[in-house]
Parts: structure tokens; C-alpha cells; sequence
């Protein structure tokens, strides 16, 4: 038969068959340009199949062959190198079943382990001490607390009421505010946990290894900013690649705003670090960033994780410059910018908005904010990113421009 038949009849595929082939672990004939494949063969291919089922490797399969085609031996000779063979590969397997064991019993040493770290979540709220530093985003007037539930001093649930009507929701320990406020009560997905996990199938590897290092980078400067009794304002936290990073790291006594426009992914990072066990002064606010409901010059270090990029994608404003009252005079700045080399023809970013994203236009925001570098990144070009990561077509090299500076009073 020829090898299609062949390959139909023992529901292999052809690049299976002529594998095989290029092995020696199938011998047929050829005759008029076309192989004809007879009973040795089909044999031939049971005892691969056989052998498979085995655990033999493709490798070892064809010393098995050569003594088989040939070596003449006799039936006892035969049946000899064979059970050599064969043992050899049991005393083989029994070796790597017995690693087998002992990675599996590691593997459920940390699993167990981790099941452990996730028992017993703590809780994180809106913190009391956090009251004071509370105003409203309009008038700027003090806060009052309304029907609120109060656990390890912090609010879990309740209402923040300005004189000047305007509210201010907590829900589940999530703050919101402004527009954020009235959608609350809309359904909303909270993304699975292994929206982290899409988050890096779906993404360019040089880029992934370009956050990576950004974020290695920003975590080695924040360690350089006395931290004690500070507060800490991050502009855009998401899913909280850079929070996550520090967490576990940050002083008891400072305080750290994550300030995000979805209230699903607020959830989503809130879950995530209480199931760490580890209770930080973490606040969560759901708000545009122009209805923060902070009191004036109450940050001592602003992360700018691409926050003010991500809004410069519909804004035309620097966000820095737009929440700049809430920063103080000697405050620090962390941030992280996308910046683009040039724009293509058919480039997904209006003209209008483009400024946002030229390093040279982003320090000259800066130095008019009064920020003094005390250190720069440029991460090298991407051309590509992902699903997620779709801001650039191709044509275009877009990189990461980090800044760690201080503000000169």
C-alpha cells in the first residue's frame, strides 16, 4: 500500500510516517518514484507503537531496530539483548518515577504552603486617620462619616457626606467619588485571578521583560525615599504590577492611595492583597483623578506608573499638572511614561493628543512642575505589545521614559 493508505489504516499522519522513515524505524520499498509499504512494515510500526506505549524514546527505539534488522542472532541471543534492554529502561523509569515523587512531594509542600498564606484574609478599608486628610472634591470642606461600619479602625462600609450635598460612598472598604459614585451600583465583572496570567499570554515577551525591568528600577528608587509617616499617592494602580512589587516592603506608619477610575479593578487588587495576609496602610479610591477627594499639598510621593500617559490618551492636559494642588512642595515623583519615536501615517493616536507622548514635551511638564531629576531610564524600543498593549501600530518604536526627581519647593 502506498503511504497515505498506510498512514489511514494505523491513523498516523503522513509527517508521522515519513519521520519514521528518516529514523530507519521504517524500511519500505520504493518503486517508480513511490514507496509501497508491506507487512515488515506494518510490523515495523506496531512494535514502535508498542514501544511507545513503553516509554522507549525515538532514540532508543532504533538500537532496539539495528539488533532486531541487523544483528543475526539466535532466538536466545535475541531474547537476551532484549531483556537487557528492557530492563534497563524499568530500572530507568523506576529511578525517575522515584523523582517523580519526590518533585511531587515538594510541589504539595508548596501548595500546602501556600493555602496556608491564604487563610485568614485581613481586611482593608478606608482607615479613620485617613478622615483628616479626606475633603470634598468641589468645595473643599470637610467630610462627615454617615451610617458607617467601623472594623480594626477602619471604615468597611458607610457614607461620607460633604454640607455641600455631595457624597461619598464606601463600599466594601473601596472610597469612591465624583462620577465613580454613581456607578457603583452597576454590575461589574471582577476580573479571576488569572487575569495576570492572560494579561502576560497575551503579551509580547520584550515587552513583559521591559516592565519587568521598569518596575525593578522604580522599586530600587522608591527604596531611597524615607518613607515613615508619609503618604503615598499612585496615580492609575490597575491591576498594581508596582504595588504588588513593594507591598510587603512599605512602612506601617505610611499610608499608600491607589487611585483607580474602575471600581472592578480596585476589587480585583484589593482581593489580591488582603488574601496576602499582610495588613498595610493601603487606601483604595475609585475617582477620576480631577475628583480626588483629598485635602491640598497631602502627598509626599507621587507614583506616576504611566498613569499620566494613560490619561493623556483622551486628555490633552499633563495629569501632574492637573492634581498638582494635592502634592506637596518637596514632594517626590516616580513615574513612568510612553513615548513615541515618531507617529505613523495611521498611528492611533490623534494629533491633538501626540504631545503626551515626546519625552522632550513630558520633561519640560516636569521642570515646569519644579521637579529636579535625581535619576532617568530610557528602556529600550518595542515595536509591538499585545492585546492589552495596543496603542501602536506597526511602523512605530515606542519606549519607556522613567523619572525619579524631587520636587525644589
Amino acid at each position: 500500500m502506498r503511504i497515505g493508505q498506510f498512514s489511514e489504516t494505523n491513523g498516523i499522519s503522513i509527517d508521522t510516517v515519513r519521520h519514521y522513515m528518516d529514523l530507519g524505524l521504517i524500511v519500505p520499498e520504493k518503486s517508480g518514484g513511490q514507496y509501497r509499504f508491506d507487512e515488515r512494515c506494518q510490523q515495523d510500526l506496531e512494535l514502535v507503537l508498542e514501544l511507545k506505549e513503553m516509554g522507549f524514546t525515538l532514540q532508543e527505539m532504533k538500537r532496539i531496530f539495528v539488533i532486531k534488522h541487523l544483528a543475526t542472532l539466535t532466538g536466545y541471543e535475541k531474547h537476551a539483548a532484549y531483556q537487557s534492554l528492557f530492563r534497563d529502561k524499568y530500572q530507568a523509569m523506576e529511578e525517575q518515577i522515584k523523582q517523580l515523587e519526590q518533585a511531587k512531594q515538594k510541589l504539595k509542600e508548596k501548595l500546602d504552603a501556600a493555602a496556608a498564606d491564604g487563610e485568614g484574609p485581613v481586611s482593608i478599608g478606608v482607615p479613620l486617620a485617613l478622615l483628616e486628610r479626606l475633603r470634598c472634591f468641589r468645595c473643599k470642606q470637610r467630610l462627615t462619616l454617615q451610617d458607617g461600619i467601623i472594623q480594626r479602625n477602619q471604615i468597611m462600609e458607610g457614607m461620607l457626606l460633604c454640607s455641600c450635598g455631595e457624597q461619598y460612598p464606601i463600599e466594601a472598604g473601596i472610597l469612591c467619588a465624583g462620577d465613580c459614585s454613581q456607578q457603583r451600583d452597576a454590575p461589574v465583572e471582577i476580573p479571576h485571578q488569572h487575569h495576570i496570567f492572560d494579561y502576560i499570554e497575551a503579551t509580547d515577551p520584550y515587552y513583559l521583560e521591559n516592565v519587568y525591568q521598569g518596575t525593578e528600577w522604580a522599586k530600587r528608587k522608591l527604596n531611597q525615599v524615607p518613607l515613615r509617616h508619609k503618604l503615598l499617592l499612585d496615580l492609575g494602580s490597575g491591576v498594581g504590577f508596582f504595588l504588588r512589587a513593594v507591598y510587603s516592603e512599605l512602612p506601617d506608619d505610611c499610608m499608600y492611595i491607589a487611585v483607580d477610575h474602575h471600581m472592578k479593578w480596585n476589587r480585583f487588587l484589593k482581593q489580591s492583597l488582603e488574601r496576602t495576609g499582610i495588613q498595610k496602610n493601603v487606601v483604595f479610591i475609585c475617582a477620576d483623578f480631577l475628583q480626588l477627594p483629598l485635602v491640598d499639598e497631602c502627598a509626599d510621593v507621587v507614583i506616576d506608573a504611566t498613569g499620566s500617559s494613560n490619561y493623556g490618551f483622551e486628555h490633552e492636559q499633563f495629569l501632574l499638572g492637573c492634581i498638582d494642588p494635592l502634592v506637596k512642595r518637596d514632594a517626590h515623583l516616580l513615574g513612568s511614561y510612553i513615548a513615541f519615536h515618531h507617529f505613523s501615517t495611521d498611528s492611533k493616536i490623534e494629533p491633538r493628543l501626540r504631545h503626551n507622548f515626546i519625552k522632550q514635551r513630558i520633561q519640560e511638564n516636569l521642570q515646569g512642575l519644579r521637579y529636579i531629576s535625581l535619576d532617568e531610564r530610557t528602556s529600550p524600543n518595542m515595536d509591538q505589545g499585545g492585546v492589552y498593549e495596543d496603542f501602536f501600530v506597526q511602523g512605530e518604536e515606542v519606549y519607556t521614559y522613567s523619572y525619579f526627581g524631587k520636587r525644589s519647593g
